[in-house]
């Protein structure tokens, strides 16, 4: 039976493209039935609608606290029964209330190579570092920030000539093979997480994850 997935977004939404694209071609075995967004002009939004997937806009702005924009943010996603939540560059700091309510059901992927540079402005800080490789990191989410047992790395060198803009722009074609390959293997019952180790093929996997070759 096919799995059903919500994603959410904050912005340009070119990962849960590479998603949806996925889905339709069938490598992934699953449908996305609602992109949601906290920033009602995100990109991503329209990435929806020319798919005719349910586009739902959610301000935080709206309010008081965290807690309550998470609850309402749960609820929305809760009446799509999903089996899996992915997080395509939503730019919020999830509750733990939020992220146990989905435990073992939300991916998230993060521009660097975990545990490093959790966090924003990770391109600029590898930099800053001298680093000669940098990547992202398809996770679970837990209620630690960018602290989620990792399942698989994209990695790439840093040319003498990057900076942040160039850094991410070579990343992205990256992620967008990464994340895909992660949510596939989850739609096709070969990704579990049990406590906080990650089995793939009843496998467990090294701490940090494997790179994708």
């Amino acid at each position: 039976m096919s799995k059903r997935i919500v994603i959410l977004v904050s912005g340009n939404g070119s990962n849960a493209q590479a998603i949806i694209d996925a889905c339709n071609n069938g490598r992934i075995k699953a449908s996305v039935v609602a992109l949601i967004s906290n920033k009602k002009d995100a990109f991503g939004l329209q990435r929806a609608r020319k798919h005719n997937i349910d586009a739902i806009s959610i301000s935080h702005t709206d309010y008081g606290d965290r807690e309550s924009f998470d609850l309402s943010l749960l609820e929305i996603i809760q009446s799509y029964r999903p089996d899996l939540v992915v997080l395509a560059g939503f730019m919020r700091i999830l509750s733990s209330h939020f992220v146990d309510a989905f435990a073992g059901k939300l991916l998230n992927i993060h521009p660097s190579i975990l545990p490093k540079y959790p966090g924003l402005h990770t391109h600029q800080r590898a930099l800053d570092n001298g680093d000669k490789v940098h990547g992202s990191s398809v996770h679970f989410v837990t209620a630690e920030l960018d602290g989620g047992p990792v399942v698989l790395k994209g990695i790439i060198d840093i040319m003498p000539q990057d900076d942040a803009n160039s850094l991410a722009t070579r990343l992205a074609s990256t992620e967008w093979q990464i994340y895909p390959s992660v949510v596939e293997w989850f739609c096709d019952d070969r990704l579990t997480l049990i406590g906080d180790e990650v089995l793939l093929d009843n496998k467990t996997l090294p701490k940090g994850g494997i790179v994708y070759e």
